[in-house]
């Protein structure tokens, strides 16, 4: 108990990717709170789904609740298992569920993103597990978690890739005006997403694809959202879109992140 207490407290900021993943969930805690409704990490969710509305404000208060307590010393890691519980309860809930009745693309992009944030919350979990949860599961802990969640997030990229390649137009059309050759950029991102995918499953500059692909996000972002934000032309399903690139790009440099800056706090979860 005298070691716990003697632990230093306050605010716990082990990488860039964790601060940005933590303030990403703040933000998105408060939007679905204020708006009543799913926000981007969450959505879909079947119009009759039962509880719906319970499960808005449910999603909300945790995504608030985990980004507050990923930043504290005394909450982080009871704030990771709870997100990361949560991620997988979904995934198993509703993401499988869209693969068998969604379309191909609709299906597969949702189970995507809701991969590429389980993966960064599971390695946020690895880095930040208490005693009690490097003993049960140990699976989950540790090095062979952060393993776990590299696999998430390799699996996580493919559906983006493919989704450039069957959604080609429209992929194109979002390439800003004064890029040339709008087709090439779609097929371009799209082979790059697959290819990190590959390369992170794989273990193959497994490091550099996790930078790079959660960059090409970030850039996606900056790129195309962020003018179209500006100059106030997002529709409602764009600002969703906005918003899942942030998230997803987050939790992409939180899985860089588990190659670098957190590494040393994960070695030693064993």
């Amino acid at each position: 108990m005298a070691e716990e207490n003697s632990r230093p407290r306050g605010i716990r900021i082990a990488s860039a990717g964790h601060a940005a993943f933590a303030a990403v969930l703040i933000g998105l805690g408060i939007q679905g709170l204020v708006k009543g409704t799913f926000t981007a990490v969450w959505d879909p969710v079947p119009s009759g789904a039962p509880a719906r509305q319970f499960l808005v404000y449910l999603c909300a208060s945790i995504s608030l609740a985990s980004g507050l307590g990923l930043l504290w010393r005394r909450t982080a890691a009871f704030a990771a298992r709870t997100l990361l519980a949560l991620l997988v309860l979904w995934f198993l809930l509703w993401r499988v569920r869209a693969l068998f009745l969604a379309s191909l693309v609709e299906g597969t992009w949702s189970a995507g993103d809701t991969l590429v944030m389980t993966a960064g919350a599971w390695v946020l979990f690895a880095a930040f597990a208490a005693d009690r949860d490097r003993q049960r599961p140990g699976f989950a802990t540790g090095e062979k978690g952060v393993r776990i969640a590299r696999v998430l997030y390799g699996l996580g990229l493919i559906p983006f890739g493919y989704a450039h390649f069957a959604y080609l137009k429209n992929t194109a059309d979002l390439v800003p005006g004064w890029l040339p050759w709008h087709d090439g950029w779609a097929y371009f991102t799209g082979a790059a997403f697959i290819a990190a995918g590959l390369a992170v499953l794989l273990g193959v500059w497994a490091r550099q694809a996790a930078g790079l692909s959660a960059l090409q996000m970030g850039l996606f972002g900056l790129l195309v959202w962020v003018p179209r934000a500006v100059a106030g032309s997002l529709n409602a399903f764009q600002w969703g879109e906005f918003a899942t690139t942030w998230a997803l790009t987050a939790a992409g440099w939180v899985v860089a992140d588990s190659y670098g800056r957190l590494a040393p706090r994960i070695s030693t979860k064993r």
